[in-house]
């Protein structure tokens, strides 16, 4: 029990458990399996899916077509205690595209559906936004001191998910409290990286980018409503999740993604963000709309 317990503070072992989830395993052809989450008594997380489905589809692709994009509807909630079916169909092979269609399974229920487009390398005209000029990331506190500072607050039923280890490091830029019902800008910065070094190659830096990318933008959305997760009546979760991949994104190192959200409405919110390397290069961009709800019992 000690060594569980040291093994999930340790960093490294904390990256090399995410690399252990996004491996999917090969059991037929376009036919994989991505492993449950190790002690998961919950909802799947929405990264996750879209992570190992990427993972899937990379795996039914030619090694010379990287993915450019990947766009994702989430149908129903995982099972964190079972293991994901992926299915792959082989929709397109061009001479510069492929098209894949990933098919999430739990119980032989689908729970996300996907499409991806993988490109041939090649040149062409180049601009990119420019990366904002914020605090370097080691001026700012960790978001795990952060959340340890009002621990004692958060209701105990969320307090152990609260608190956990986590395998990224974020250092938040923009004002952030979990607990305040406040409203703020519907923007936030957010430095982030993998907690140790990433031994996969640049399939394994995606799939990790694709599973951070979905870990703050639907909070976008809450910030002008003084809204957030743990806060009774609140009811959260992704809807859709698109990703542009526009070059190498290393996740060990430091990564910057600014957030907005220009639309709140109708129990929905959309999110979006840019992903900039520390160099200042744009590596991805993403969207995202969200369930945002607060329960009639919560305002009565």
């Amino acid at each position: 029990m000690a060594a569980d317990a040291a093994r999930a503070v340790d960093p490294a072992g904390m990256v090399a458990e995410l690399e252990a989830l996004l491996t999917v395993e090969e059991l037929d052809r376009d036919l994989y399996r991505g492993a449950r989450q190790p002690e998961g008594r919950g909802r799947v997380f929405g990264g996750q899916v879209i992570a190992q489905a990427l993972m899937a589809g990379q795996r039914a692709t030619d090694a010379d077509r990287i993915p450019h994009s990947l766009h994702a509807y989430f149908m129903r909630p995982g099972d964190e205690q079972l293991p994901i079916i992926y299915r792959v169909s082989r929709d397109y092979d061009g001479g510069s595209f492929s098209t894949r269609r990933i098919i999430a399974f739990q119980k032989g229920e689908p729970i996300l559906n996907m499409a991806a487009s993988f490109q041939k390398r090649e040149d062409g005209f180049a601009h990119q936004a420019t990366m904002p000029d914020v605090p370097p990331p080691d001026t700012l506190p960790s978001e795990a001191d952060l959340r340890r500072a009002v621990a004692d607050r958060v209701p105990e039923r969320f307090r152990d998910f609260f608190v956990r280890p986590r395998p990224f490091d974020m250092r938040h830029v923009t004002p952030w409290n979990p607990l305040e019902a406040e409203p703020h800008p519907a923007e936030q910065r957010v430095w982030l990286k993998a907690q140790a070094p990433v031994a996969g190659g640049p399939d394994m830096h995606r799939a990790m980018l694709a599973w951070a990318s979905d870990m703050l933008l639907l909070g976008t959305g809450m910030r002008p409503h003084g809204l957030s997760w743990v806060q009774p009546g609140v009811q959260t979760a992704s809807l859709d999740h698109a990703i542009w991949f526009h070059g190498e994104a290393p996740v060990d190192d430091w990564l910057l993604y600014v957030m907005d959200s220009p639309w709140s409405g109708r129990g929905r919110g959309f999110n979006r963000g840019l992903l900039f390397a520390a160099d200042g290069r744009l590596v991805a961009s993403v969207a995202q709309e969200g369930l945002m709800r607060q329960r009639a019992a919560a305002l009565a």
